[in-house]
């Protein structure tokens, strides 16, 4: 496996930038579903681009079906069954969290249950928790698709 994927991206970042550790617990939950968007985001990317090469058109329009906030509302519902304690509160603490981005196009419920579904994200992304990540990305995925099929 090449080292890069190995220690993480993160690794890279905080050390060519020469970042400090950070104290996860002290970020708001609103910081963690903007670093979850991301991480979701270039997920979801990869996976389309692994699929192979397309017009960047047609990439788009695959990736945006599953970044949506009803597709990330509907994923969440699938793998809440299967959190931890800590994971169900950093899940409603972003549910939870009043933003002044009102949704667009969304239903109020989807916009706010995507929003706590980015934030636990970003929560195991900040602490490093990558193949977790994974785990509930794929369940919810794999859940979702056969829900559309």
């Amino acid at each position: 496996m090449e080292e890069s994927i190995k220690l993480g991206l993160d690794y890279y970042i905080q050390e060519t930038f020469d970042l400090k550790q950070i104290d996860v617990q002290s970020y708001s939950p609103l910081v963690f579903a903007y670093i979850g968007d991301c991480v979701y985001d270039l997920i979801i990317k990869s996976m389309v681009v692994q699929q192979g090469n397309r017009q960047v058109q047609k990439l788009h329009q695959d990736t945006s079906k599953l970044v949506q906030a009803s597709a990330q509302s509907a994923i969440m519902r699938f793998i809440q069954a299967h959190l931890t304690e800590e994971e169900h509160v950093i899940y409603r603490r972003g549910r939870n969290a009043k933003s002044v981005t009102p949704a667009k196009n969304q239903s109020i419920t989807d916009y706010r249950r995507a929003t706590g579904f980015e934030a636990l994200l970003g929560f195991l992304y900040l602490k490093k928790e990558y193949a977790r990540i994974m785990e509930l990305v794929k369940m919810g995925l794999e859940k979702y698709n056969d829900g559309k099929s």
